[in-house]
């Protein structure tokens, strides 16, 4: 047992020895803009909203691609009334994966605090 101590004690400042280099300084701020966030909205009547505005059920995969052609593409977040019937968020999404968006997320509130 003594000579594992003896051991450990001369071999543990080898170990610990390092070599002083100065490294390089670079910088961290990454090159790529960021993708901007696209708001989808579905309201209980079942109407559609980019951003603010109001889209047609027939236009709302046009008007998709035209923002899933932008570099870097944007990440469109589904905000679906809690009233309005599956069908029309499952037509959002639809018309979404048509116009070539690739990520869609979807946008719930959590519970309140009671």
């Amino acid at each position: 047992m003594l000579v594992l101590l003896i051991i450990f004690i001369i071999t543990i400042p080898v170990v610990q020895h390092a070599v002083k280099v100065e490294l390089p300084r670079a910088s961290s701020i990454k090159n790529k803009t960021p993708p901007e966030n696209l708001q989808l909205a579905v309201d209980a009547q079942g109407q559609f909203f980019l951003g603010k505005q109001l889209v047609a059920p027939d236009a709302l995969e046009d008007a998709l691609r035209i923002h899933a052609g932008k570099d870097p593409q944007p990440q469109l977040y589904i905000r679906g009334d809690k009233k309005v019937p599956y069908e029309h968020v499952a037509q959002a999404m639809t018309a979404a994966q048509r116009a070539g968006v690739q990520n869609i997320g979807f946008v719930t509130e959590g519970n309140k605090a009671k």
